[in-house]
């Protein structure tokens, strides 16, 4: 229940459009509403609406309250403390509380609720009022119904009497009497659908004898719930709900008359009236709120009189005349035990076809073996039976079959046996031909079967690991577990809910012997495979070494560090390739130089490539100088120190020192780019070293002497 805190109305004034929400409201004294007054229930069925009044409450002409967004009439009070006077059509919702004055309800005024006066007279005239539903309101259904038997196909009969139409006359129905010496006349075959009996038949003795069942099962009824003690003020809007009424006398209807099942379609309404019926002149009744002609039942035990322009919804089964002036409407039926029937150019239908037709086919089912399953058919007709058959063979009740002989067949439980695509039923009536469904099928899910387990996994930490499951089975669903913990994708998990599990990049925490999947489908039970493991091998790692630098046609020696149970891969330039541990090139070439890679593999697992510079050269040619100086002012000629030969020298180290001692260059693998420039230490202005005598210091990296001396540097 939501309930605001209250609010204190600064004006007497309500409606013009305003909304409310859910709220207790205080107004100090008298209040008037006018126009519309909006109560938003903010899509909270259990939204409560208080209005405090503290003073006479009343209303403009055609004032509404109007209920949105889930509020409910049932959930809206008003506590009003004077008198209340609502003009005419106005419209109210809620209960009324009012202390020490009279409620007063003009013509045409509504109340969806209650009005309760403490002390007070109430007063109404013409006035629509009905009980709120919702907030556990209770469903009314109202008796049962009667069986009409074989004269619920007829839309005018008599049991004894003459039915003599004048004028145009629409029938939906058939047409008759089953008087021996009465005939029914003046009704054009045209306008009639259904059957015009002018004589008594077997299928009007039929519908005698059904009447007159239907007849003495209303007076059973007698004296009913609900007594309507002023039957000469029948109708004038009067509303209601599904219930038995009597009225002890003749009844004279005016106006209005609504019958209200509360939204229950199958509400039934049974009027017992112990005298004559007749109506005034464009009386109507007036379905709502789901109300139905087919389940609504008059019983009168006189005549009855219908005047021009009436129109009345149900069956009426009179126990005398019958009289129907022109422009007379019944959704339903006028029958009577005993009496003339006499019409002028009126419309009357059947609320119900005798004839069969489905309205709703069976549709396909499918389940599991195990599982219950039911067709259902939906016709319409008198009478109807039903058959339902596999192909042309009739199930019969029994075993795990039922209602082989309703609208619902029920199969429970499904066997293996049951599966096709012919089930279908047969729906006859006495007096019309039978009908047959559509063939329909039963389709048998199957359950989940693993049909190919997940295996164990080995592999190397942080490489992926996948798993993949087989299964047969309807509308199957997969979840991968660790254990019993289910795995849910991101990170390094994905396909979590799929056939197959990925794991990338694997991490120690992944490693486990109980790696599962659970698959589920359509039918129970659902399938669990197997436990597989998930086992992290390290990577092993290896750096290479080599003799090099060497000369021409000297060896190379690879030389790998032992790594237990392993397996090499070297490659290199020259279209090198070797699987040994520790390789050997004779007679190596200029060619021969470049970047060796080493790749260790164990238990599955491969190590990062590491690699190693080896450099050939031709110790017997190698032209080798170093200057004693150069000009770096950007004029093209000795610009930078070119010493000759270096390139032979791949891991060459060379550095250079101010005359303090300070490093001023350094540069590994030296490839005759030094400018003058300083990469190191401090400098003033720019990095252009000042012309002077400079220190070097040069390793070739081949083991051979370390050359030092001065270099001027000149601007």
């Amino acid at each position: 229940m939501s309930i605001a805190i209250p609010t204190i109305f600064p004006a007497p004034l309500l409606g013009n459009g305003q909304i409310l929400v859910p709220g207790v409201y205080d107004i100090a004294g008298p209040s008037v509403l006018s126009l519309d007054l909006i109560l938003d229930g903010q899509n909270d069925p259990n939204s409560v609406f208080i209005i405090k009044i503290g003073g006479a409450f009343s209303s403009s002409s055609n004032a509404k309250v109007k209920l949105i967004n889930g509020a409910l009439a049932c959930n809206v009070y008003w506590k009003i403390e004077g008198l209340v006077s609502l003009a005419t059509g106005t419209s109210m919702k809620g209960t009324l509380i009012v202390n020490n004055a009279a409620i007063v309800m003009s013509v045409g005024d509504t109340l969806e609720g209650r009005a309760f006066a403490i002390q007070g007279a109430i007063t109404v005239s013409e006035f629509f009022g009905f009980l709120p539903t919702g907030c556990g309101s209770t469903s009314l259904v109202g008796p049962i119904p009667p069986d009409l038997g074989a004269a619920g196909c007829f839309a005018l009969f008599t049991s004894m009497g003459e039915n003599t139409n004048v004028g145009i006359t629409n029938v939906i129905g058939d047409v008759g009497t089953d008087g021996p010496s009465d005939l029914s006349t003046g009704y054009d075959p045209l306008l009639v659908d259904g059957e015009i009996h002018p004589i008594f038949d077997l299928v009007t003795n039929q519908a005698a004898a059904d009447i007159l069942v239907a007849y003495n099962y209303l007076t059973t009824l007698d004296p009913g719930d609900i007594e309507l003690i002023r039957p000469d003020l029948f109708g004038h809007n009067l509303v209601l709900t599904p219930h038995t009424y009597i009225m002890l006398g003749a009844v004279t209807f005016t106006d209005t008359l609504y019958l209200d099942a509360r939204g229950n379609p199958d509400a039934v309404f049974v009027i017992n009236v112990n005298g004559a019926f007749q109506s005034t002149v464009n009386s109507k009744v007036v379905l709502i709120n789901g109300t139905q002609a087919k389940n609504v039942y008059w019983k009168i035990d006189g005549m009855l009189n219908l005047a021009d322009n009436s129109i009345l919804n149900g069956s009426l089964i009179v126990a005398g005349a019958i009289n129907l002036s022109t422009g007379v409407a019944i959704n339903g039926r006028a029958l009577s035990t005993g009496g003339a029937l006499n019409v002028q150019a009126v419309t009357i239908n059947i609320p119900t076809p005798c004839s069969i037709a489905i309205t709703v086919e069976p549709i396909n089912q499918t389940n599991c073996v195990g599982e219950a399953v039911s067709f259902e058919v939906e016709a319409t007709g008198i009478g109807l039976t039903y058959q339902w058959r596999k192909g042309l063979v009739d199930l019969i009740d029994g075993a795990a079959i039922s209602g082989s002989t309703t609208s619902i067949l029920t199969i429970d439980p499904i066997q293996l046996s049951d599966a096709g695509n012919d089930y279908n039923v047969v729906i006859s009536s006495t007096s019309y031909p039978s009908v047959t469904s559509v063939n329909v099928s039963l389709t048998l899910n199957a359950a989940p079967i693993i049909t190919i387990q997940p295996s164990n996994q080995p592999v190397c930490l942080g490489d992926e690991a996948v798993y993949t499951v087989s299964a047969t089975g309807t509308n199957l669903t997969y979840q991968w577990r660790k254990g019993t913990v289910a795995l849910v994708n991101g990170a390094s998990v994905s396909g979590a809910q799929t056939a197959t599990l990925t794991l990338d990049p694997t991490v120690l925490l992944d490693a486990g012997a109980d790696y599962n999947v659970v698959v589920s489908g359509s039918c129970p039970s659902s399938a669990t495979s197997v436990n597989v493991s998930l086992t992290l091998n390290d990577a092993p790692s290896a750096t290479p070494s080599s003799n090099s630098p060497i000369c021409i046609g000297n060896s190379i020696l690879l030389t790998s560090p032992t790594v237990t149970n392993a397996t090499y891969a070297w490659s290199g330039p020259n279209g090198f390739t070797s699987t040994d541990q520790n390789p050997i090139l004779d007679n190596s070439e200029i060619d021969d130089s470049g970047l060796f890679v080493l790749t260790v593999s164990t238990v599955g697992c491969s190590s990062t490539p590491t690699s190693i510079q080896v450099a050939v050269q031709d110790c017997d040619t190698v032209d080798f100088f170093i200057p004693e100086g150069f000009s770096p002012n950007n004029d093209g000629i000795n610009d930078v120190l070119v010493i000759r030969g270096i390139q032979q020298f791949l891991y060459n180290d060379f550095t250079v020192f101010n005359r303090w001692g300070n490093l001023v260059y350094k540069a590994h693998r030296y490839l005759n780019t030094w400018d003058g420039t300083s990469s190191f230490g401090i400098t003033i202005g720019t990095d252009e070293l000042p012309v002077g005598t400079y220190f070097y210091v040069l390793d070739l990296g081949d083991g051979s002497k370390v050359y030092k001396g001065t270099i001027y540097l000149n601007r």
